[in-house]
């Protein structure tokens, strides 16, 4: 299909990969549990359109240059570390308010608008997410395909589509487990787990290796 090959087995490596928890999960969780299924989902939703960048600009080779540009990954590295320290220690601080901080902040939540683009960055400033389509796609398409792009962006709208709606249940259950429990000290307990791990993350990104 497309130029493809092993398409189910394409399939199930990418359900795999789509469930292994990293930062989009880590947001997606914390957004739904502090505001509700709606900003989870709009999360999920711009989660899933940083991926749609990724994947167009791997089809069009833009990622090849940055797998091949040491200075291009460390530019982009250091700027999507730097978001997510951001994030990180933002999500801290306002787990250390008060309590009638945190109820003023549950009733003057992010805009939808803002969730969402807060999602696409946190997504479109991981260089990881570039280099892992880059190397992940070309696996499964055939090397006489009649047009190489075609067959890339199919599989990566595949791919997107499938992580899109395994974020979007995510984001429906974290939801659903705040339900009936005193919800400021648990998004203060989210905020502070959370932030300390896209802290780790964005500490982590800075030495991470091109290759």
């Amino acid at each position: 299909m497309f130029g493809t090959h092993d398409f189910l087995l394409f399939v199930a490596a990418g359900v795999l990969l789509n469930i292994t928890p990293g930062p989009d999960m880590l947001y997606i969780i914390g957004r739904s549990s502090s505001q509700g299924w709606r900003a989870g989902a709009a999360a999920a939703l711009g989660i899933g359109a940083g991926c749609v960048v990724h994947i167009v600009a791997a089809a069009l080779g833009l990622s090849a240059v940055l797998a091949a540009s040491a200075t291009a990954f460390t530019i982009l590295k250091i700027i999507g570390a730097a978001y997510l320290v951001y994030v990180g220690v933002s999500l801290i601080r306002s787990s250390r308010s008060s309590p009638r901080a945190r109820r003023a902040v549950a009733f003057a939540p992010a805009t939808l608008r803002t969730v969402f683009v807060q999602g696409f960055l946190t997504n479109v400033l991981n260089p990881k997410v570039a280099l892992f389509f880059l190397a992940f796609l070309p696996q499964f398409i055939d090397s006489d395909a009649p047009s190489k792009p075609l067959a890339f962006l199919f599989l990566g709208a595949v791919f997107n589509s499938n992580g899109t709606l395994w974020n979007l249940l995510v984001a429906w259950s974290a939801a659903r487990f705040t339900v009936g429990i005193e919800r400021t000290k648990l998004v203060a307990w989210f905020n502070r787990c959370i932030g300390g791990l896209f802290v780790y993350l964005g500490i982590r990104l800075v030495f991470a290796r091109q290759g």
